[in-house]
């Protein structure tokens, strides 16, 4: 086991640089104008931004009142005898139910955790893999496809809830894997 984390500490040193430097190479290897390309982008990701800022504020609101109803803690609750069967800690429900749903209110889950239980904790590492590991699906949908008056999403939502699910639980076994 020692020898795996070695190795995966070793190749993460590598990655963010070489994706730095290999892309604008590659790109100019292809005689791609980079630096243009990356403006014209930019200037289409602002425009994205301002036609999903409707979206993003009621999903936002969605999420207020979903933990301010009691309504995480409930589920919480109720999902602890199920979820310790399989080894799952119940204090990272929370973070599996609203990963789906939204990047920051995730990203205030870890922070809570990070409070709570320190940020060594194998609780939080399992938390921060999740948040790296999955997707905002019902975010994605709701601005994405509403961006562009999809109004049919047909198998995106089970499809990217599978995903996340799945995801979920290989992020907790990968966790105590490497750092049970």
């Amino acid at each position: 086991m020692d020898t795996l984390r070695l190795v995966i500490d070793y190749a993460s040193a590598f990655v963010l640089p070489a994706i730095i430097v290999g892309f604008p190479l590659y790109g100019m290897i292809r005689k791609v104008r980079v630096y243009e390309e990356f403006v014209e982008g930019a200037k289409e990701g602002f425009n994205v931004a301002v036609m999903i800022i409707p979206y993003l504020i009621a999903i936002l609101f969605a999420i207020g009142m979903f933990r301010a109803s009691g309504a995480l803690e409930f589920l919480t609750n109720g999902l602890r005898p199920i979820l310790g069967a399989v080894g799952i800690p119940a204090e990272i429900v929370p973070m599996g139910i609203i990963r789906p749903l939204t990047g920051s209110g995730s990203a205030a889950i870890v922070l809570d955790m990070i409070g709570v239980y320190g940020e060594d904790s194998i609780l939080v590492k399992m938390a921060a893999t999740m948040f790296g590991s999955t997707e905002t699906t019902f975010y994605v949908i709701a601005v994405y496809f509403g961006a562009v008056n999809i109004r049919k999403t047909r198998h995106a939502v089970p499809a990217g809830l599978i995903a996340d699910i799945f995801a979920m639980f290989v992020a907790v076994y990968v966790v105590l894997l490497l750092f049970g």
